[in-house]
């Protein structure tokens, strides 16, 4: 009889134990995350305490997560049904509401069908864990959000990942299998960056090669594109060449959940083999209801792009006469590149001393020595705002070399 580990003298590793000295090591090396609770919001102004702070770090680009009408259609539904939708879609979940919003969203993104789910980090896996299997290839850009590497790993598919932007390292990893199945996924506006991926020589790439593109369009619906569809509008590609299309409602739209948005042979499949969407409780109608309002504003009020545009060159004109080591993005994304975390990390105290709140993004959500302050606009910003922040900035003792 084999011996168990008790009786053989070996002791199994605690759990609890190790994640315990896992947390300890973070925070020594000054990486430790914790979260802070917001009392109340008015726009750009959130009440933390005893004290009233103007944000530089929601996503909230088009300023609509008070607006009246979305409150007023959360109100109306929930008045009406309730607040939960009691049960996932495939069950009894799926109500009118929802229906609404996904043809909307089809319509807003030029795609036959769309597929509303819980939040985007959930949509990434269903559509991987869905498409890819043990023998596929995915392709990704080294610096894809969290998700999308998440999703092939749980697919179980080989993962490469090529350079940041580099469309022709891009091609050498999916010619290095030529016979795999493949798909090609990236951010279309990458969420630390702000800058771009390079959607036409990807999609040009991913037509030469026979591989899937899948853009993850979290921080460009709302934000780019004549009408707000996103990068993918924007940049001129239509379905055939994008055929996969995931974006968010909780960021220029102000609301909560997800979509993915194609053909409607794809939205089928979805429909029975993703499995966050088969087991997962719908999103409340009246969340849905809020988010209908929210696309139809971001449609309409293109002056809400305008001024978050104008204030974006007034930050970046600012930034630039006063010297910051700014990234190059030209969205409402403006990392201020500081290098070490505690550098980061006193600069973002030392702002919210002057009554202003930016986040310190760390290791390891950017790589090691890439520490920054994550500034982010929105349209409810006002030019004295940014004046201010640029103001505080200026009196931020400067990292040496």
């Amino acid at each position: 009889m084999t011996p168990t580990a008790g009786e053989s003298g070996a002791k199994r590793a605690d759990l609890l134990q190790r994640l315990a000295i896992q947390t300890s090591e973070r925070a020594a090396s000054g990486r430790l995350r914790r979260a802070r609770t917001i009392g109340h919001a008015q726009g750009p102004w959130l009440e933390a305490g005893e004290r009233r702070l103007l944000a530089f770090c929601s996503n909230d680009y088009l300023g609509l997560a008070q607006h009246p009408q979305l409150i007023a259609a959360f109100k109306r539904v929930a008045d009406d049904e309730g607040v939960g939708s009691t049960a996932a879609h495939l069950v009894c979940g799926h109500r009118r509401e929802h229906a609404e919003l996904e043809e909307a969203l089809a319509d807003w993104t030029g795609r036959e069908r769309a597929l509303l789910f819980s939040t985007g980090y959930m949509a990434n896996l269903g559509v991987m864990q869905a498409l890819l299997g043990r023998d596929d290839l995915c392709v990704q850009d080294k610096l894809n959000h969290a998700c999308l590497l998440d999703g092939a790993r749980l697919a179980g598919a080989t993962l490469r990942r090529y350079p940041h932007g580099d469309a022709a390292a891009a091609a050498r990893q999916l010619a290095g299998e030529p016979r795999a199945a493949a798909l090609l996924a990236t951010d279309g506006v990458f969420s630390m960056d702000g800058d771009r991926a390079p959607l036409r020589e990807l999609a040009a790439l991913c037509g030469r090669q026979g591989a899937t593109l899948m853009i993850d369009d979290a921080h460009g619906l709302g934000v780019l594109g004549a009408d707000g569809a996103g990068s993918v509008s924007e940049a001129g590609l239509d379905a055939r060449e994008v055929p996969l299309l995931m974006a968010t409602l909780g960021k220029a739209l102000g609301v909560h959940g997800a979509f993915v948005a194609g053909s409607a042979a794809l939205i089928e499949g979805l429909t029975q083999f993703a499995r966050t969407y088969v087991y997962t409780t719908a999103m409340p109608p009246a969340l849905a209801a809020a988010a209908l309002a929210a696309v139809r504003l971001a449609r309409a009020e293109g002056w809400r792009r305008e001024k978050l545009a104008a204030l974006t060159a007034r930050f970046r004109s600012g930034a630039a006469q006063l010297g910051l080591p700014l990234a190059r993005s030209d969205t409402p994304i403006q990392p201020l590149l500081l290098g070490e975390a505690a550098d980061a990390l006193a600069a973002a105290r030392a702002l919210e001393a002057r009554g202003l709140l930016v986040a310190a993004i760390r290791p390891p959500t950017v790589p090691a020595g890439q520490a920054r302050l994550r500034i982010t606009l929105s349209a409810a910003h006002e030019d004295e705002h940014v004046d201010r922040l640029l103001e505080a900035l200026a009196a931020l003792p400067r990292p040496p070399g």
